[in-house]
C-alpha cells in the first residue's frame, strides 16, 4: 500500500512538471500565448515555455486555449504578485497608443498611431 502511494505521488509530480515545462508559442508583437497550431500564428511564432511565457506576463489565447496548470483565480493572483514585486524591475509592454516616430517623404512626422515596442506604425 505504501508503494502504492509512492508511485502516484511520482506519477502526479511527472505530469505536473510536464504541464509547467509545456512549450508554448507568442508572436513578435502580441501579447498572449498559444499553440503551435493557431491561426494567429500564421506569420510570425516564437517558441516559449509556459511557466516563462507566464512569468513575462502573456495571458492564453481565447481561441486556441491554450493549457495552463492553473485556474484562472491562482494565475490571475500570482501575475497580480508577480507585478507588485517585480514594477520596478521588469519592462513593461506598451499598452497605450502614440504617435508614430516615423518621418513622412515630405520631412513631416507620421499622424498614424502605434502600440509597437519600436515606437514606429506598420508603415514605418
Amino acid at each position: 500500500m505504501k508503494n502504492l502511494r509512492l508511485l502516484i505521488l511520482f506519477i502526479s509530480f511527472a505530469f505536473g512538471s510536464s504541464i509547467l515545462a509545456q512549450t508554448v508559442y507568442t508572436t513578435k508583437t502580441g501579447e498572449k500565448y498559444h499553440k503551435s497550431n493557431c491561426r494567429y500564428l500564421k506569420y510570425s511564432k516564437k517558441v516559449i515555455k509556459l511557466d516563462k511565457a507566464k512569468e513575462l506576463g502573456y495571458q492564453a489565447c481565447k481561441v486556441c486555449k491554450p493549457t495552463s496548470g492553473k485556474t484562472n483565480e491562482e494565475s490571475n493572483s500570482l501575475i497580480s504578485e508577480k507585478e507588485k514585486q517585480n514594477k520596478s524591475t521588469t519592462t513593461t509592454k506598451k499598452t497605450t497608443a502614440t504617435q508614430c516616430t516615423g518621418k513622412t517623404k515630405s520631412g513631416k512626422r507620421c499622424k498614424r498611431k502605434t502600440k509597437n515596442a519600436s515606437g514606429r506604425c506598420y508603415q514605418h
